[in-house]
């Protein structure tokens, strides 16, 4: 071979040689590069992960915080009720009054609710608040399984069943008891409940809407005169155009003066004087007849009383509670009231 071909040879080799290298080079660099981006990018997500937030605490719910919530308004009109739940109302009152050393303590009770509309300071002034209001009753057996429904626009008072309204007493169970069938549970603690459902009321008539509006829960204590046996007043409602409206006491009153003095008012037409008495005369037989016959019929049911009945009737404790003062609520400490209803009268207590 002629040597000007072996130097070109070697010298493709060489080149070839320092190609490859140069090569080998450049993809070392490519990898160092690539590792450098990715340490990069790795400490670039470090810098940008959150820091660990704190965890959220929540208060723990208490074993008969919904108590109150669970007893139905007992009357309330029902545009009414969003108004009532608008406060976060503490009851813890109540609460404790199931614990050792309360008034319900290891005692069976009924217990319903109701409101009462006040005007309350709140916020720096004074605003008209439905203030709701839980009352318990300690008793062995159901205080009643009757709704009283009256008002001054209904001139007949009616007392029916409680299912008619949708209305009965039923178990509340305490929130850790909650997961075990109410069938073994051995409850004391009873509730007045109902099942009407908001929702449907829009397809109720107007009276029917109306009578959930004037209900109130009843109670007949026999060994207790009622005040309206002793009454000698009668409401007078005279269907006329305008209507005459009045108090006619016929203990006091004497009817022909009474309707004189309407006359002379002008309260009272002279033409219609004859009806109008005729009128007040039927009243007051009405009301004399509904005074013998609750008089006899209350005789009769405690002639007929076991002595059981007896001593439980007589050892019935009744318990008034109004929600307790809280920064977030208004203040009713100064509204509190022994009156629950005509039936039932006065609490014993108030709480």
């Amino acid at each position: 071979m002629r040597k000007g071909a072996k130097r070109k040879g070697a010298a493709a080799a060489a080149a070839a040689a320092a190609k490859a290298s140069s090569s080998s080079q450049e993809n070392h660099k490519e990898e160092d590069e690539q590792q450098k981006t990715s340490k990069a990018h790795r400490a670039k997500r470090v810098k940008a992960s959150k820091p660990e937030t704190e965890p959220e605490y929540f208060e723990d719910q208490r074993n008969m915080e919904d108590l109150w919530k669970e007893v139905f308004p007992v009357g309330t009109e029902w545009d009414q009720l969003d108004s009532v739940y608008q406060f976060k109302w503490n009851f813890s009152n109540l609460e404790d009054a199931f614990e050792e050393g309360g008034v319900l303590y290891g005692k069976k009770v009924y217990l319903f609710g109701c409101t009462e509309p006040q005007l309350v300071p709140y916020e720096n002034k004074n605003k008209i608040v439905c203030i709701p209001v839980v009352v318990g009753v300690v008793s062995p057996f159901p205080p009643s399984d009757k709704i009283g429904i009256k008002s001054v626009q209904r001139e007949v008072e009616e007392i029916v069943p409680m299912k008619e309204m949708k209305m009965d007493w039923v178990p509340y169970i305490p929130l850790e008891k909650r997961d075990r069938q109410v069938e073994r549970l051995k409850s004391q603690i009873f509730i007045l409940s109902c099942t009407q459902r908001r929702s449907a009321l829009r397809h109720l008539k107007v009276d029917r809407l109306k009578k959930f509006e004037y209900c109130l829960p009843y109670f007949y204590q026999p060994f207790k005169e009622d005040e309206f046996e002793q009454s000698t007043v009668v409401q007078i409602m005279f269907p006329v155009e305008p209507p005459v409206v009045c108090e006619f006491d016929w203990e006091f009153d004497e009817v022909d003066e009474f309707t004189d003095k309407l006359v002379e008012e002008e309260a009272l037409a002279e033409d219609q004087k004859d009806a109008f008495k005729d009128f007040v005369k039927e009243k007051v037989r009405e009301a004399k007849k509904a005074n013998r016959e609750a008089k006899e019929a209350r005789r009769k049911a405690i002639e007929e009383m076991s002595e059981e009945t007896k001593a439980a009737f007589e050892s019935m404790r009744f318990y008034k509670f109004y929600p307790v003062k809280t920064p977030d609520t208004p203040d009713v400490s100064n509204v509190k009231a022994p009156f629950i209803n005509r039936y039932y009268g006065k609490a014993h207590e108030v709480l």
